[in-house]
């Protein structure tokens, strides 16, 4: 991520987390004249279109400021971390997830963001003291959720296997970035023992079945991505070989969009971003001496650029939540 890029993004982000309208609504009336402002419900949270897509644009946030501190954004970017992540804000997302009509608001997608925002906070934190400041707010809310987390995946007999909000691959991806980040034994080894429940076993993966329409994750990726992480890496080389024995197929190409004005057909543009983020990682697990190291990193290659482009200045549906999803596919390198 360059500084262009980063102030780039920088400028996307800082529109979108304090942009209230237009809001999405996801929430549960359980009674007459239950409260429903979402800048009331959700003093961080409340731009951004969503409640998951404010989430991880302040994720974006916290990571240009991590990896380019000199940007002339940087002042406009903690003052607003600042204000969002107030003790009190926090407080108050805190007490939503609390509300039993609030049990599964949220799961898993929403709830793997907060835990990643939080890690990379604690990143941020080693060499930038006031962050330190948000990490203590935001504590107390990611430990919840990393209870909430934990137990999920543990009760849950199947995983979801789709190309969306509720993919369980996704989720423990983020969640295990957070338990090893702030150390939390427990849910690392809920992730790993879930990953191997649910897909320790998948042989030859169906790649003619992606994408659906409105995937902006790819399912046979995020699942290798995920035992890349809880897998030795001759053991996840060999897993690979068997998922994977006839290479991506399908997957090499790039999706189709039609309308980026819609909400969903604008999902295939975050696919382009995500299997870029996805195969750069896979490839660097293999090693150089793989044969497909240079074939994963040329795909991604070509999915990054054809996705990097739509980040900002097309529709809102698309704007308010692209820029995030470019930047786990850049890494973590300035």
């Amino acid at each position: 991520m360059t500084p262009d890029v980063a102030a780039a993004f920088a400028s996307v982000a800082l529109a979108n987390v304090t942009r209230e309208y237009p809001r999405k609504l996801d929430h549960l009336l359980v009674a007459p004249l239950t409260e429903f402002n979402e800048r009331v419900l959700h003093p961080a949270f409340y731009g951004s279109y969503d409640w998951h897509s404010a989430v991880h644009m302040h994720w974006l946030l916290v990571r240009v400021l991590r990896l380019h501190p000199g940007l002339p954004e940087a002042a406009a970017i903690q003052a607003v971390l600042d204000e969002h992540f107030a003790p009190g804000c926090i407080a108050a997302e805190h007490r939503y997830f609390h509300d039993p009509g609030h049990r599964t608001f949220e799961r898993p997608y929403g709830w793997a963001w907060l835990l990643e925002l939080q890690a990379e906070v604690l990143r941020l934190a080693e060499h930038t003291p006031d962050a330190q400041r948000w990490a203590t707010a935001l504590g107390p809310f990611a430990d919840h959720l990393a209870g909430r987390m934990s137990e999920f995946i543990t009760l849950a007999p199947y995983p979801n296997r789709i190309g969306m909000h509720p993919s369980t691959a996704f989720g423990c991806v983020l969640a295990l970035d957070y338990a090893r980040t702030a150390g939390d034994k427990d849910l690392s080894a809920a992730i790993e023992a879930a990953a191997q429940k649910w897909y320790g076993l998948d042989r030859d993966a169906p790649l003619e079945y992606e994408p659906s329409l409105a995937d902006f994750l790819s399912p046979t990726l995020v699942e290798a991505q995920l035992m890349r992480e809880v897998l030795a890496p001759d053991a996840f080389r060999h897993w690979l070989s068997i998922f994977l024995p006839h290479g991506l197929g399908p997957l090499a190409t790039l999706p189709v969009v039609t309308d980026r004005a819609d909400a969903q057909l604008v999902h295939l543009d975050g696919l382009s971003l995500s299997r870029a983020w996805a195969l750069r990682r896979i490839a660097a697990a293999l090693g150089n001496d793989d044969p497909n190291h240079g074939l994963f990193k040329a795909v991604a290659d070509l999915h990054l650029a054809a996705g990097l482009p739509q980040v900002a200045g097309g529709d809102y549906v698309g704007e308010h939540w692209l820029a995030s999803f470019a930047a786990l596919a850049l890494g973590d390198v300035p």
